[in-house]
């Protein structure tokens, strides 16, 4: 007699998820936290109203589905925000293109008439806040899974 297929047997594929909608951006904002990139991996395009970042993101999806069985995993993943009016930060000097940030979530703060500003709050107390007329999120995974340099799953007291 044969098994059914078991969830933590699958291969991971690469992710590419899209939020649309208030409710859709919790699943990004998780699956985001404790991404680490320089300041060199973000760009603001204000003519094509888009802004991205090119993070080195920790594969929760790993960890959650219980296939952590090996070491902690990192990828690279585009964040990209469509439809973006204005983009404001603190605590971040654009000069210093070496310094990493590490993201801890993403907060859609709804406006009129569906538009609202997406706040990326980083570690260290800084953040970024993106004007948008709509929410309009999409994640995608770049590169293979590699494993974390620092070998380690990142913790929150």
């Amino acid at each position: 007699m044969s098994e059914d297929a078991r969830f933590e047997d699958a291969h991971a594929a690469p992710l590419h998820l899209k939020a649309l909608a208030p409710d859709d951006l919790p699943v990004i904002s998780a699956l985001v936290q404790d991404a680490v990139f320089p300041v060199a991996e973000i760009k603001w395009q204000p003519k094509r109203r888009r802004f991205a970042a090119l993070l080195n993101r920790f594969r929760w999806e790993d960890e959650a589905a219980g296939r952590g069985r090996h070491a902690p995993e990192r990828v690279r993943a585009l964040l990209v925000v469509e439809d973006v009016t204005r983009v404001t930060s603190q605590g971040i000097d654009a000069r210093e293109k070496d310094t990493v940030l590490s993201l801890l979530s993403l907060v859609w703060e709804p406006g009129a008439d569906g538009a609202g500003r997406l706040v990326l709050t980083l570690a260290g107390d800084g953040a970024v806040a993106l004007e948008a007329e709509c929410l309009d999120v999409t994640l995608k995974d770049v590169t293979r899974p590699y494993l974390a340099p620092s070998g380690k799953t990142p913790r929150h007291d």
